[in-house]
């Protein structure tokens, strides 16, 4: 039995983007078109093979451990992204203010990808999901910046929309307009019993 199944969901790249300076703020640069290698895309400030561990893995590293990196992009929905800007009350969300790689329309519930699923361009391009993209300060922050009194409710407008983090299975090239397809992993959902979440931080 094969371990992941293509779905009958395919989107389009709208937008892509590449971080130049997460020293200074989360802001990315516009592409019409990207080179997306082993290591990500191309010039973005998140790319490489590793990183430095963060915050968001303390539990299994200390802070600034080098490991595999699976956080090479910022991968966000555009229906979202909609849902997102009429809870703060603007008329549009600039994915560049969210630090965005890729936009996509027409996946349905894109936050919830599961973990390990594939997205597939019409030229091979793979991306491996990796995580849900909890919301952090940093989006709200160039928001705040564009549009006074809106950015501070960005993280609760963004939870459970905020997209999801993926890193290059297999390198290829990327461009506003691609279409992409979904495949998900075939596996039941995990069901494990109480004890075994008892005390584990869920």
């Amino acid at each position: 039995m094969p371990c992941l199944v293509r779905t009958n969901c395919k989107g389009t790249i709208k937008w892509l983007g590449q971080v130049n300076a997460p020293e200074n703020n989360i802001r990315s640069k516009s592409l019409p078109n990207a080179l997306a290698t082993f290591e990500g895309i191309t010039g973005e400030a998140h790319s490489g093979n590793t990183r430095k561990s963060c915050v968001r893995v303390t539990m299994l590293h200390p802070k600034g451990t080098e490991i595999r990196n699976t956080r090479q992009l910022s991968v966000l929905s555009a229906e979202e992204n909609e849902e997102i800007a009429a809870l703060l009350k603007l008329e549009k969300l600039n994915p560049s203010w969210l630090g965005a790689s890729i936009v996509i329309a027409g996946i349905p519930d894109f936050t919830h990808i599961p973990p390990g699923s594939r997205l597939q361009t019409s030229a091979g391009t793979t991306l491996t999901v990796d995580l849900e993209n909890a919301p952090c300060n940093w989006p709200a922050k160039e928001i705040e910046a564009e549009h006074p009194g809106r950015g501070k409710g960005f993280k609760n407008a963004a939870n459970g929309r905020r997209g999801l983090t993926a890193w290059v299975e297999r390198p290829g090239p990327l461009s506003v307009g691609d279409s992409v397809t979904l495949f998900i992993p075939s596996q039941r959902v995990w069901e494990p019993n109480s004890e075994i979440m008892s005390g584990s931080g869920f």
